[in-house]
């Protein structure tokens, strides 16, 4: 089974990432549309041309990468939700499963922007995890929507409701993996994954929201009606 997650940044995606990865069945792609997004969009992000080097760069090229035979029963595609343009076909998604994963904007831009300070709301994803979520259910595909800090809380718990509802068996292996680099690692790792890369597991239960002001609070406010909306529908325990 092909596994299509989308997420917003500074999210416990890479760590769910090494989750499915630990699975013996199970490979991952990390972020396969980086390139093409960079690309198309010109953002000047750390490590710009070792990604543009790294990944395809022609969308249509990374779709086809996507679809093709997996070496193993499931693979597990990490995306992150503003690295699908609006200009990128979405047609190749059915027969697969989604998981949208959503965290609250507060704790994403307070997160994002300490390493990127110029992230506006486009750069945050929770406007295009909605957009993404309504072209699914359009489609006739009903993704899994999972909170981060609803995994952080209670993991095996949340973990199995996940595995069940896509439709795979649990594994207990996705609960701890050996600190480090990782080979599904895309070669931005240096720069955003020193904290999961500490990791043997998944972080305890966050502390209290962020206190934002400013521009940063204004974007938090104005990525909540998209984030509201996805939490209506998420898994729960």
């Amino acid at each position: 089974m092909k596994i299509a997650c989308w997420s917003g940044p500074r999210n416990i995606s890479t760590a769910l990432m090494y989750a499915f990865a630990n699975r013996a069945d199970c490979g991952a792609i990390d972020d396969p549309f980086y390139a093409a997004y960079l690309a198309e969009t010109g953002k000047t992000h750390p490590m710009r041309e070792e990604v543009l080097a790294s990944r395809p760069q022609d969308p249509e090229a990374v779709i086809s990468t996507l679809l093709q035979a997996d070496s193993t029963p499931h693979v597990y595609h990490k995306h992150m939700a503003q690295h699908m343009l609006p200009g990128i076909r979405r047609d190749w998604w059915g027969g697969m499963a989604h998981v949208l994963l959503i965290r609250h904007p507060a704790r994403v831009v307070a997160s994002f922007t300490k390493g990127f300070a110029e992230a506006g709301l486009e750069d945050i994803g929770a406007v295009q995890l909605a957009g993404i979520y309504d072209d699914l259910v359009a489609q006739g595909i009903v993704p899994v929507v999972v909170e981060g800090s609803d995994v952080r809380n209670d993991p095996e718990g949340m973990l199995r409701r996940l595995c069940f509802q896509i439709g795979i068996d649990w594994d207990p292996a996705m609960l701890a993996w050996d600190a480090g680099p990782k080979p599904c690692d895309g070669v931005w790792a240096p720069v955003w994954y020193d904290a999961v890369h500490r990791s043997t597991g998944f972080a305890g239960a966050e502390g209290a929201l962020p206190d934002l002001s400013g521009d940063m609070a204004a974007m938090a406010e104005a990525a909540m009606p998209h984030y509201e909306r996805l939490v209506a529908v998420k898994l729960r325990a």
